[in-house]
């Protein structure tokens, strides 16, 4: 993975910048998005060539009445159950799409864990640490960043817990 420079990133995402700025290694990968395609996870696995069980999408879901980042497999789908009980809750539901965005200040399909607009709090699936290397959006459709579970987990502050299934 090379190391992107904040020359590199003028004019980068949210997510981007606060890779470079915490000094993070990281890959931008980028493509064509499809507004036709039925997934925004699946297309950027089939875009760039990865496995669906190594590209993550990000979703926002309510706990107890505090919004809560979860970090899945597009392969899969997030278990609310097992996301409440991480974060020590006890029911979740998906977020308001709308809420989701404003709160993040990202677009859905583009919603990405790193660089949010109100840091929320964040569980990852276990499963990315299976791999040496995860991809999530990058914080546009069409956008994504790879890198290292751990550090994805450092910057976030996120837990790891099994919160995705299949």
């Amino acid at each position: 993975m090379a190391k992107k420079s904040k020359k590199q990133q003028s004019g980068g995402t949210p997510a981007t910048v606060a890779l470079t700025a915490a000094g993070a290694e990281y890959t931008v990968h980028s493509y064509d998005h499809d507004p036709a395609h039925p997934s925004y996870g699946e297309e950027a696995a089939e875009a760039m060539g990865v496995s669906p069980d190594r590209v993550f999408k990000t979703l926002v879901a309510d706990v107890d009445g505090a919004l809560t980042v979860a970090v899945v497999p597009v392969a899969g789908q997030l278990d609310l159950k097992a996301l409440a009980a991480a974060v020590g809750g006890k029911r979740a539901t998906m977020a308001d799409p709308t809420l989701a965005e404003r709160t993040t200040g990202y677009v859905r399909g583009g919603i990405s864990p790193l660089g949010q607009r109100k840091k929320l709090p964040t569980v990852l699936d276990a499963s990315a640490s299976a791999h040496a290397t995860i991809c999530v959006s990058a914080g546009r459709r069409g956008l994504e960043v790879e890198l290292a579970p751990q550090t994805l987990a450092k910057l976030t502050g996120a837990v790891l817990a099994p919160i995705g299934r299949v």
